[in-house]
């Protein structure tokens, strides 16, 4: 692998029609266009450059992959679009039920309006009623514009006389915060904090081979959840977002330790995708966080492959320490002030991937409070795959600690693919319903259109069950 990371060579200019990449590799050399920041366009970069050098192929054109079928059909509540200022559908979806119906909101990513509002009184036909914040009402502290903002994960709640909603945005500085906004309307308008609730802290790069002019890495938090208790306690769970942190030191410290890509995957495929992470790596360093992330989804994807090789070969190597622990993505879970202002006390960990189906993370915690126990629900795995999935655990204190059901609870099917980030509302019979979003078959990644699908749910004995719905009249 010595011999073959020095005979790669990547060049990568930013012209006025996209990112020209010239890769020379044992003699042959290829000129590839990516025409705009997107995911979509570099995984047909990275199909063009596994046809010609033999790098792994994006999953999203590793054609059909036999999925089981469900073993009911999940029940789809908006498949399209609603509004032509929604655009990319219904990620990350929390549901909520109050006196007059059910209210849903949204992930919207870059999109100029923030987090789509939508109302339903039977659960089957859905109106737009806005967004929580319009194009110009973004909070002060958050980054705006498109390939520039992410807004991501919003939840509504009414809490006494008005509405919280809580939700994830990137700052200035590119790192991922969590803020709090209110209303007296679920429609709005809706005023922030001011300022960030709570955000990440900086991560030690310390021998992951950054030199001077790196950009910092930032341990960014994400998808927030508000969750009241029967005695009005308040509680909230977010997840850190160490899983965005790994990628790119994984490839530096390749860049600097060639040999242990042998150690680290068995198959060729692998190993040239990571000797390819290892050389364009640089660049990706300079560039915004999504535009880092889309660079180094292949690695991301062959390192999923070869999850347990992967973990156990950092662990036996002495400069992995950081890598292994960002492999690791913690869910906490907090107090908070009835102002919503403030945390009380200190955070605790409530959840992390240890799993094999999670693979590096867990994400979009979720807490009911079902026949006296209590329920977190979480995502698992890479979002843009479809190894995606649903997974649940069970204690008695909303802190935990929680014990895991074990087995996803919902995992991609032939009809829809990478199911997750779930809430739970009371459906039209008032028994309790997962709401979630999917992507349609052979499509996924971000910005991607994301459908929201329900299914029922059966608790008993501590344990979960997903169960069809009655079909709708």
């Amino acid at each position: 692998m010595a011999d073959q990371l020095s005979s790669v060579s990547v060049r990568v200019e930013n012209a006025s029609d996209g990112f020209r990449i010239g890769v020379e590799w044992n003699g042959a050399a290829r000129d590839f266009l990516v025409p705009t920041e997107t995911q979509q366009d570099f995984s047909a970069f990275y199909r063009a450059l596994s046809q010609d050098f033999g790098t792994r192929l994006p999953h999203i054109f590793a054609g059909a992959v036999d999925h089981p079928p469900a073993s009911f059909p999940w029940q789809p509540l908006l498949t399209e679009n609603a509004h032509p200022k929604i655009l990319v559908g219904y990620g990350d979806p929390a549901v909520v039920k109050t006196d007059d119906g059910w209210w849903l909101l949204a992930t919207s990513n870059d999109a100029p309006d923030a987090f789509p509002i939508l109302h339903s009184t039977d659960l089957i036909h859905w109106e737009p009623r806005g967004f929580v914040f319009p194009s110009g009402h973004e909070p002060g502290w958050a980054a705006t514009g498109r390939n520039r903002a992410d807004f991501w994960a919003p939840e509504m709640l009414p809490v006494g006389d008005e509405y919280w909603t809580v939700f994830t945005a990137r700052q200035a500085s590119n790192a991922l915060a969590i803020g709090l906004a209110k209303a007296r309307f679920p429609e709005g308008p809706w005023v922030d904090n001011g300022q960030p609730l709570i955000v990440g802290k900086p991560v030690d790069t310390t021998g992951l081979g950054y030199g001077a002019g790196q950009p910092a890495l930032s341990g960014g938090v994400i998808d927030s959840h508000l969750f009241i208790d029967a005695d009005g306690t308040k509680y909230l769970f977010w997840k850190d977002d160490t899983n965005s942190i790994w990628p790119r030191p994984l490839a530096m410290l390749l860049r600097a330790h060639p040999a242990l890509i042998d150690s680290l995957f068995s198959e060729e495929v692998d190993r040239r995708t990571a000797t390819f992470a290892a050389a364009i790596v640089p660049w990706a360093n300079a560039q915004r966080p999504m535009v880092r992330f889309f660079a180094m989804q292949p690695l991301i994807e062959a390192a999923l492959a070869n999850w347990t090789q992967v973990r156990s070969a950092l662990m036996d190597f002495g400069l992995a320490g950081t890598i292994v622990e960002a492999m690791t993505t913690p869910v906490r879970g907090q107090r908070i002030a009835d102002d919503g202002r403030s945390m009380i006390g200190a955070d605790k960990l409530v959840l992390a991937n240890d799993l094999d189906w999670e693979g590096h993370l867990i994400e979009g915690p979720f807490v009911t409070r079902q026949e006296g126990r209590y329920y977190l629900f979480y995502a698992g795995n890479d979002f843009s795959t479809p190894a995606y999935g649903i997974g649940v655990a069970v204690a008695d204190h909303p802190l935990g600690p929680y014990t895991k059901q074990g087995p996803p609870l919902l995992q991609s099917t032939r009809e829809w693919l990478a199911p997750g980030h779930a809430s739970v509302a009371p459906g039209l019979e008032g028994n309790p319903q997962l709401f979630f979003h999917a992507f349609h078959p052979g499509t996924g990644g971000y910005n991607s259109f994301r459908a929201l699908l329900t299914a029922g749910l059966e608790f008993r004995d501590g344990r979960v069950t997903v169960v069809p719905l009655m079909s709708p009249s």
